[in-house]
């Protein structure tokens, strides 16, 4: 390739690269405003897709209703509930889970927070206004009363439900298994992981 050729390439090099960058500067402001609004469009519905891929599968949050989980959960507080939990490890004793109301009638509501006293196989009762797992006295310390309600006849848990219970042991504050009876393994939403709000009451469940 002699000099006058390679002049003449570079020469043309220089003119496509000007001209590519001429005319990217040439956009006008209406136009940058639409790319600029396209990408974040773009962005917006990627965030969008992934945090409610996370809210159906990972973990939701939900805001304490009622007064039936006192005095460990207060009305207002807003909850971190771990769903995918329930994908590798069944629900325990003591676990605190959200669960479809399955009861029925005007006061029903959408969601539960309620506490599993027993797992598929336990005896439940309660007597003399104790709570018995099993036949021995069950130790809660969340509780800060004796339960008011009427005692509970013994019953079993059956295959894949659980029986719940409200920590709010006063008389009627909480509608739970003692009324409609043990809830379906597929009624129980998530566990209760943390309380994220208010941050003075941050904490681990």
């Amino acid at each position: 390739m002699n000099g006058e050729t390679k002049e003449e390439l570079m020469r043309s090099r220089k003119q496509r690269y000007r001209s590519v960058t001429h005319n990217g500067s040439r956009r006008t402001p209406a136009q940058r405003w639409a790319r600029e609004i396209r990408d974040w469009m773009v962005t917006a519905a990627i965030v969008f897709a992934i945090m409610s891929l996370l809210n159906i599968f990972v973990f939701n949050v939900s805001t304490v209703i009622g007064q039936s989980m006192q005095p460990t959960l207060y009305e207002g507080e807003k909850l971190i509930i771990n769903k995918i939990t329930l994908s590798f490890a069944d629900p325990g004793r003591g676990d605190i889970v959200v669960l479809h109301d399955p009861s029925i009638g005007p006061d029903r509501k959408e969601y539960l927070v309620k506490r599993v006293i027993g797992v598929p196989g336990d005896v439940i009762e309660v007597k003399e206004h104790q709570l018995y797992v099993n036949g021995v006295l069950a130790e809660e310390p969340y509780i800060d009363t004796v339960i008011q309600d009427s005692d509970f006849q013994a019953v079993t848990v059956g295959a894949g439900t659980y029986f719940v219970m409200g920590d709010n042991r006063h008389a009627g504050a909480s509608k739970d298994s003692r009324y409609f009876g043990a809830v379906p393994e597929a009624f129980i939403v998530g566990k209760a992981a943390y309380i994220w709000w208010p941050l003075s009451k941050l904490n681990a469940l």
